[in-house]
């Protein structure tokens, strides 16, 4: 990692999450090894129980390893304090989730701005910020609702703003489309599908093919290791509207 143009945004290497101990032991995340590259985009895909979420959790700074290493814009991070991490996790990584983790009695710009907020962003540059965000997930006319007043795919939408708050490296999506109907996880495919065209850099989580035909790397893994990667071809742009024809 010498060449700063080199350095992965994200970095695994031997990456082990183990629970229980002696005959007893299970390994979760299995020595895995990662690199993730400025503005790709990377679905991991596999059965329930592979290892997908703990492996986003590990990369995420959300639960520690039991070994091995990440790595984040070249400085290794599994190794640093708790505020250190809470404070990266606040700046440099967004997350999406499948439950959306929304704050149920805030409105959909107050939970795009607490980020920003949370990180010391003055409240005037964060309402800014979560209104353009807002716009750009097209809710331009949804900011002052609460969650309960939208629909799913739109709470999904406002979570990605809210993760998209402090201009991370890296988003890192578990499952994002899991709650969504049909209709809803082509709007937020189309999401994905832009957030990619602009050049931020996404690991996704999920069971759903769709999603993951829209990635410039697909991963399989099972029982906590990776078995297969292949590379997509033909643009995000093509392969999705390709999934959008099927789905008419």
């Amino acid at each position: 990692m010498n060449d700063a143009a080199d350095t992965p945004v994200l970095r695994a290497r031997g990456l082990r999450k183990e629970h229980g101990e002696g005959e007893g032991l299970v390994r979760a995340v299995d020595e895995v090894d990662l690199d993730i590259g400025p503005g790709e985009t990377v679905a991991v895909m596999g059965p329930s129980g592979c290892g997908k979420s703990t492996l986003l959790h590990l990369l995420g700074g959300l639960d520690r390893p039991s070994g091995g290493e990440v790595w984040l814009n070249g400085r290794r991070i599994d190794d640093i304090g708790e505020k250190a991490l809470a404070r990266l996790r606040r700046t440099d990584i967004g997350f999406v989730f499948q439950a959306f983790h929304l704050m149920e009695e805030l409105t959909a710009v107050e939970n795009v701005e607490l980020p920003a907020l949370l990180a010391g962003r003055s409240p005037r540059a964060a309402r800014r910020r979560a209104e353009e965000l807002l716009e750009r997930v097209g809710l331009a006319g949804r900011t002052r609702f609460l969650p309960s007043a939208l629909s799913g795919g739109q709470r999904q939408r406002v979570a990605v703003a809210r993760a998209l708050s402090n201009e991370p490296s890296i988003v890192l999506a578990d499952e994002p489309t899991g709650n969504l109907d049909s209709a809803a996880t082509l709007d937020v495919l189309q999401l994905f599908e832009g957030l990619h065209e602009s050049g931020q850099t996404l690991v996704i989580v999920t069971h759903d093919a769709r999603i993951a035909a829209t990635a410039d790397r697909m991963i399989s893994m099972r029982d906590g290791a990776f078995v297969d990667e292949t590379r997509l071809t033909g643009g995000t742009t093509g392969r999705l509207g390709a999934l959008i024809g099927l789905e008419d």
